[in-house]
């Protein structure tokens, strides 16, 4: 590996064009943190955030599902089931549904909230009414009746597991493979955990998402206990994720914290989030804090990121909104006349390092995924050292 020469710093004056320091009030800014100054803000050193304990559910509380309907009625929404998802709330009713199964009656406006027709993500609220459309179950195959694709798919995410126990999986995710299915979308993540379906025609739930471009850490819940417990901690901010990224430029100042509104901007071809305005349709507030862990030749970074919020294409759209864009990214790299360095594959380099979440029964889960093939490469032909102290890792959580 090749020594890198550290090149004498840039004035703080002498900015990049169009780089953005931290943009938070003073109040949300690092101790550290000043204006012009000539040293990068850092963030102050805090004990880690000690994960807050999960009782685990009794026993004797499992009820048995009710049966699927066989012609059309109408339930409510308990406190339960409050701010949970449409297809989170038809996977919990009626464990054993497929996703695809899901998806059709939601998009033919079989199943309606409060008379009204509605998408699979959006949030129910406790009162409603939801009209629920005869429902037909998939036949869970028994042990022994796997056919060899299916064979080969179970050892497929055998070979992606990082985690594993009875109610948990964690998998990394290659990059290239989408988490769930849609247009153009011949294989997925959610797809292929039908060949773990129980004896009760239970299979694994997916807890969170990652672009199809994106490697790394993936949750998946293998019980209804654990997936209510899992999408809890991320509803309440309890889970900690990481991502790794190569960005085009050197951010400055090298630790900061990203707070804008992001609203999705639909085209004919394809749809992106574009910074938005407070009070513009759509738009949710999203924050990251990200620090720069090493460099290359000022003309790349390597950069650690924790996404406070979990907004749709977040880091991305952050990223490129400071105009350190993720290399390799084909919606958001907005940089004119820059050059790819030589040897580096034109593929998103984003990795879900890490996640730290408590896990259902107690105790904490924590899974670190490697570089993948693609982002290895280039760093060992940046000669950056992929064990280098991360200090995103004193970034506050809020």
């Amino acid at each position: 590996m090749s020594r890198r020469v550290k090149r004498p710093l840039r004035p703080a004056g002498d900015r990049p064009k169009g780089a953005r320091p931290y943009r938070g009030s003073a109040a949300e800014r690092p101790q550290s943190y000043r204006p012009g100054g000539k040293s990068p803000a850092r963030f102050p050193a805090s004990p880690p955030r000690a994960a807050r304990p999960v009782v685990p559910e009794p026993e004797k509380t499992v009820v048995e599902p009710p049966p699927l309907p066989t012609k059309v009625q109408t339930v409510v929404v308990t406190a339960d089931e409050n701010n949970m998802r449409v297809d989170r709330f038809l996977e919990a009713r009626f464990p054993g549904l497929s996703f695809s199964h899901i998806q059709r009656i939601v998009r033919k406006g079989e199943l309606r909230v409060n008379g009204k027709r509605a998408d699979s993500k959006d949030r129910l609220e406790e009162g409603q009414s939801v009209r629920i459309p005869p429902l037909k179950l998939d036949t869970p195959k028994g042990v022994g009746q796997l056919s060899e694709a299916a064979t080969k798919t179970l050892q497929a995410l055998k070979e992606m597991t990082i985690f594993e126990d009875a109610d948990v999986m964690v998998l990394n995710k290659p990059a290239g493979l989408a988490v769930q299915g849609g247009s153009g979308i011949t294989r997925n993540v959610d797809d292929m955990l039908e060949v773990m379906r129980d004896a009760k025609g239970q299979k694994p739930r997916l807890v969170h998402r990652l672009d199809r471009e994106t490697s790394g850490c993936l949750l998946i819940a293998k019980t209804r206990f654990a997936a209510t417990a899992l999408t809890g901690s991320f509803r309440h901010r309890s889970a900690r994720k990481i991502y790794w990224a190569l960005v085009a430029g050197v951010p400055k100042p090298k630790q900061g914290r990203i707070s804008t509104y992001l609203a999705k901007e639909e085209s004919e071809d394809d749809s992106i989030m574009r910074v938005a305005k407070h009070g513009d349709e759509g738009a949710s507030h999203a924050v990251t804090y990200y620090a720069v862990v090493e460099t290359s030749a000022q003309k790349l970074a390597w950069v650690s990121l924790k996404p406070v919020t979990g907004r749709t294409h977040q880091l991305r759209a952050h990223m490129a909104h400071i105009d350190h864009a993720i290399v390799g990214d084909p919606k958001y790299f907005n940089k004119e006349n820059w050059e790819l360095p030589g040897g580096l594959q034109k593929r998103l380099h984003l990795l879900a390092r890490r996640i730290v979440i408590p896990h259902p029964r107690g105790g904490v889960i924590d899974a670190t995924a490697p570089l993948p093939p693609h982002m290895l490469q280039s760093w060992n032909l940046l000669g950056l050292e992929a064990d280098r102290f991360d200090p995103i890792e004193n970034a506050p959580e809020e």
